[in-house]
């Protein structure tokens, strides 16, 4: 929760101090950077991904699970099924594509995007998602029993930025094909959260997405990420969306110190 306070508090002096230069329901400041000086490229198996998403994601409807934000949020209902814009149809389109028998989300939160991973999953497949919070005590909560009766969709109530939790999960963790993780997008969780990850030993070189990677205190860790990494924030969530591709590689450059 410390965490989340320091990011709203660090928000708001942004906004008094450098305020948009025009009306926009919600503003986030960022940075551009150089590409030449990347540390990492896209991998032909990424460029592959994610052209056959966007392609996929433009057929995607989520109007039923848009029907669950009726009078929940102050933004439109419909934008769950927003795209480009927001990144719900994208990762809809993602598990169609991979068709993973395993999806782990990190931070449930409301649950739309746990829905929205869920409504195209293969027959034998599974999304599991952790979060700190359990999804009936979660503010406004879009899931509802009948969505984990059937235990295509779980929930784990853990912390995986916690090294301990990490372990005791680690069989799951090393089956997953795709992991989204949107959790507090502070950069040091995230951090924490793919140090533990280098401990797992993932069987199937599973594709990471991260959410809000255009956010400023997101930079610093998805510039240092050394795996392969393609950024689709024109396809995906207008604060950003980020694929990665787990490899044998370390998990950071230089100055992140983290090997796999």
């Amino acid at each position: 929760m410390r965490n989340k306070f320091q990011v709203r508090v660090r928000e708001a002096i942004q906004r008094r101090l450098f305020p948009s230069p025009f009306p926009v329901r919600h503003a986030l400041y960022s940075m551009v950077f150089s590409e030449d000086d990347a540390v990492s490229r896209p991998s032909e198996r990424l460029l592959d991904i994610s052209v056959h998403t966007i392609q996929r994601a433009r057929t995607i409807d989520l109007a039923e699970i848009s029907r669950r934000l009726s009078g929940r949020f102050t933004y439109p209902d419909s934008t769950i099924n927003l795209w480009p814009g927001e990144h719900y149809r994208l990762l809809a389109a993602l598990v169609s594509v991979l068709r993973p028998k395993l999806v782990v989300e990190i931070g449930t939160a409301e649950g739309n995007s746990a829905l929205a991973l869920a409504q195209e999953l293969p027959p034998d497949g599974q999304v599991v998602t952790f979060d700190i919070v359990a999804w009936h005590q979660y503010p406004r909560s879009c899931l509802m029993a009948a969505d984990l009766s059937t235990g295509r969709l779980r929930q784990i109530v853990a912390d995986l930025g916690d090294p301990a939790a990490c372990a005791q999960y680690a069989d799951l963790l090393r089956a997953a094909d795709l992991v989204f993780i949107d959790a507090v997008k502070d950069g040091a969780l995230e951090r924490r959260i793919l140090q533990n990850f280098s401990a797992a030993c993932f069987h199937n070189s599973p594709i990471l997405v991260f959410d809000d990677i255009r956010v400023w205190n997101m930079l610093k860790i998805r510039r240092e990420i050394q795996l392969p990494k393609m950024d689709l924030t024109s396809f995906g969530h207008w604060c950003g969306t980020g694929l990665c591709e787990w490899t044998g590689l370390p998990v950071f450059g230089t100055n992140g110190g983290v090997g796999m």
